[in-house]
C-alpha cells in the first residue's frame, strides 16, 4: 500500500512538474501546514492550565495545588510511559538526534503521541519544563513517518524530519529563522542547499500558519515598548557583557551536569521508570512548598511549569524599578538574592523534573535562567550608575541567548531565538557576543551539550564536518559487496593459495561446521605466510584465522564501518545479516567509492 502510494505521488509529481527531489518541496510545505495547526493544538491546553494558575492566585486551597498538583501530572506520565513503550534513547530531542545519528531518521509514531500527552501532562500541572522539546519531537516523529508512508528513501528521511522539526520550532516560538537553523545545527548538522531549502518551507509555511491561527507570537514575546529608551551599546559595555557570558557559561555547564547527575540518580534508585517520574514530581512539589512557605505572596512558585509568564516579567523595565518616573530601582540585596534563587531553583527543578523521566523541553528553563542571571546582572550594573542609557531588562534578554547557547553548544541558534522574539537588529551584538563566549566556557567545562552527554555514554559522537552527514545517511545496503570464498576452519593453507591463484583475492572468510563465520584470513598475513611457501601444505586454515575482527551488519552506518576499519588496520571486513548469516565482504574501496558517489550526487543537485 505505502509503495503504491509513493510511486502515485511520484507519478503525480512529474505530471506537475516536480522532477527529481522537486516533489520534497511540496510535501515540506504541506508538513509545515499540518505542524503549523499541531503547535495550535499543543499550544491551548498550555495556555488554559496558565489561565487556571491566574485565577487560583491568592486562593485558600492553592497550598494544595502547589504540594499535590505536579505529583498528579508525574503520575499521569509515568502511566503514559508504562503504556506507550518506545525505543527512544533519552529525552525527545536526545531521541531525534539519535534517531538521524544511528537509526537513518527512523521515529516511531509512538515517541511523538507519548511526548505530545506526557509533556502536556507535565507542564500543565507544574512541572518545570518548556514546550520547545516536546513539540520538536511531535514534529520530527511526523517527518519521519511521512518519509516512510511515502517512501522516499533514507537519504531524503533526515530532510523530511528536520523539516517536521523546524516547523514546530518556529511555530512555537514565531521564530522560523531559528527554526531552521536548530535543526541545520543540532541535528542534522548539514547546511546542503538540498537539505536547507525543503527546511526553509516547512518552517515559513508553519510560523504562517500559527500566526493566522492566534494572531500572535505563540508563547511569549517582548512589548511593542521595549526598544523605547534605545539600546545604547558601545565598547565600553563589551566587559559587562563578557562577565554576562561567563556566568552563563559556567550556569550552562552546571545545568548541564546536574541533569546528568539527577538522571543517574534516578536510575540508581532502582525503581520502576514509570514510578521515577512521580517520585520526581513529588521532590518537586516539596521545593514548591518550602517556597511558598519563605515567600510572601499567595501565588504559585515562579519555578513552576514553563516559565514565560516569568521571562516576560524579567523583561519588563518597571520589573526592576519601584517608581517608574524617578527610574528609582529596588534594594539591592533582596532584589538580586531573589534573582539569584530563582535562576538556581529554576536549574535544580528542572534537572529534578526531566532527571527522572518527566517531559518536556530544556529551552523555555534555559531562558529563564538566563533571564534571572542577566536581570540580575543588569540590576548591579544599574545600582553602580553605568550605562544610564540601558536598561535591567536589556541584560535579561542577553542573559536568555547566553544560557541556552551555553546549554545546548549552538550559539546560532540562542541568538536568532532572542532576535527573532524581539524582531529588533539592536540587541544582535551583545547577544552574539554574550552568547560565543557563554558556549567557549561552557564547552571548556563540559564537553558535551544538554542534548549529546547520554549520547556520549552510547558511543555516539556528534562530528563537526559537514560533509560527515553523507556517511551517516548511507549503510552497509548501499555499497556493493564483494563475494569472498569461503573456506573451513580445518581446510588446508594450500587450498587458500589454489582460490587466491582462481578468484585474485586474498581475503578468506572462515566458518566451521554448521556454517557459522569464525574469522577471516587477511591478505598482509597470508602474503607473509608465503615466505615459506613450502610450509603451506603443512598449515591450517585455524593456524591462519584472525578472529580479533569486528563484523558489520547490513544497518550499521557508514561512519560506523569507516571506524570499524580504522581500528582494524585491514582490507575487508566480513557483513553478516539478522541471523548472522554471511551477506559478503566490504571493503575500504568500494566503500569510499560510494562515499565519493554520495559527494558527487550532492554536488549535482
Amino acid at each position: 500500500m505505502n509503495r503504491f502510494m509513493a510511486s502515485y505521488l511520484r507519478r503525480l509529481g512529474i505530471r506537475l512538474g516536480f522532477e527529481r527531489d522537486w516533489y520534497l518541496y511540496l510535501v515540506a510545505a504541506l508538513i509545515g501546514l499540518f505542524m503549523g495547526i499541531a503547535a495550535v493544538l499543543f499550544i491551548w491546553p498550555l495556555r488554559q492550565s496558565e489561565f487556571i494558575a491566574d485565577n487560583l492566585q491568592d486562593s485558600p486551597n492553592i497550598f494544595w495545588f502547589i504540594l499535590f498538583g505536579p505529583s498528579i501530572g508525574g503520575l499521569i506520565t509515568g502511566i503514559l510511559i508504562a503504556w506507550l513503550k518506545h525505543e527512544g534513547v533519552g529525552p525527545g530531542v536526545t531521541s531525534v538526534i539519535y534517531a538521524v545519528q544511528r537509526k537513518k531518521g527512523r521515529l516511531s509514531f509512538r515517541i511523538g503521541l507519548r511526548k505530545w500527552l506526557a509533556s502536556t501532562a507535565t507542564i500543565a500541572s507544574g512541572g518545570s519544563a518548556g514546550a520547545e522539546g516536546p513539540i520538536v519531537t511531535i514534529g520530527a516523529v511526523v517527518g519521519s513517518n511521512l518519509s516512510r508512508l511515502l517512501g522516499t528513501g533514507s537519504q531524503h528521511t533526515g530532510t523530511l524530519l528536520g523539516c517536521g522539526a523546524a516547523a514546530g520550532l518556529a511555530s512555537v516560538f514565531n521564530a522560523p529563522i531559528a527554526g531552521i537553523f536548530f535543526v541545520m545545527e543540532l541535528l542534522l548538522r548539514d547546511f546542503s542547499l538540498k537539505t536547507f531549502t525543503p527546511i526553509v518551507i516547512a518552517a515559513v509555511v508553519s510560523s504562517a500558519t500559527t500566526q493566522g491561527l492566534l494572531g500572535d507570537a505563540a508563547l511569549f514575546d517582548v512589548g511593542d515598548n521595549f526598544f523605547n529608551e534605545g539600546l545604547q551599546f558601545s565598547i565600553m559595555q563589551i566587559p559587562v557583557y563578557l562577565v554576562l557570558g561567563l556566568a552563563c557559561g559556567l550556569l550552562g555547564a552546571a545545568f548541564i551536569k546536574t541533569l546528568d547527575f539527577t538522571e543517574r540518580a534516578f536510575v540508581a534508585t532502582k525503581l520502576p521508570i514509570m514510578a521515577r517520574p512521580l517520585l520526581g514530581a513529588i521532590i518537586l512539589g516539596l521545593i514548591g512548598i518550602t517556597a511558598y512557605w519563605l515567600s510572601s505572596s499567595n501565588a504559585f512558585p515562579e519555578f513552576y511549569g514553563n516559565g514565560y509568564p516569568n521571562i516576560k516579567h524579567l523583561l519588563d523595565t518597571a520589573t526592576y524599578l519601584t517608581n517608574s518616573d524617578t527610574g528609582k530601582l529596588h534594594d539591592a540585596m533582596p532584589f538580586v538574592s531573589g534573582l539569584i534563587m530563582l535562576a538556581l531553583v529554576k536549574l535544580v527543578a528542572t534537572s529534578v523534573t526531566v532527571g527522572s523521566g518527566g517531559a518536556g523541553g530544556l529551552f523555555a528553563p534555559s531562558l529563564l535562567i538566563g533571564a534571572a542571571t542577566g536581570g540580575c546582572i543588569g540590576f548591579i550594573v544599574h545600582s553602580f550608575g553605568w550605562f544610564p542609557g540601558t536598561s535591567p531588562a536589556y541584560f535579561a534578554l542577553v542573559g536568555m541567548a547566553a544560557l541556552v547557547a551555553a546549554t545546548t553548544h549552538a550559539p546560532l541558534t540562542a541568538i536568532l531565538i532572542v532576535y527573532e522574539v524581539t524582531q529588533s537588529y539592536e540587541v544582535i551584538l551583545p547577544l552574539m557576543f554574550a552568547a560565543v563566549v557563554g558556549t567557549v566556557v561552557s564547552r571548556f567545562v563540559s564537553r558535551d551539550s544538554v542534548y549529546t552527554f547520554k549520547l556520549s555514554r552510547l558511543g555516539v559522537r556528534m562530528g563537526a564536518m559537514s560533509d560527515l552527514t553523507v556517511l551517516r545517511r548511507l549503510t552497509t545496503q548501499d555499497v556493493e559487496l564483494k563475494i569472498a570464498p569461503v573456506v573451513h576452519e580445518y581446510d588446508s593453507a594450500q587450498k587458500l593459495l589454489t582460490l587466491m591463484e582462481q578468484t585474485g583475492t586474498s581475503d578468506f572468510i572462515v566458518t566451521n561446521d554448521s556454517g557459522h563465520y569464525l574469522g577471516m584470513v587477511v591478505s598482509d598475513d597470508f602474503r607473509e605466510a608465503l615466505v615459506y611457501r613450502e610450509s603451506i601444505p603443512l598449515l591450517q586454515v585455524s593456524e591462519l584465522t584472525r578472529n580479533d575482527l569486528p563484523t558489520i551488519s547490513l544497518e550499521e552506518t557508514l561512519d560506523m564501518v569507516l571506524d570499524k576499519f580504522s581500528r582494524s588496520d585491514v582490507h575487508s571486513l566480513v557483513v553478516l545479516d539478522e541471523k548472522d548469516k554471511i551477506t559478503g565482504l566490504i571493503t575500504r574501496s568500494r566503500l569510499m567509492a560510494r562515499y565519493q558517489k554520495a559527494l558527487n550526487a550532492d554536488v549535482d543537485q
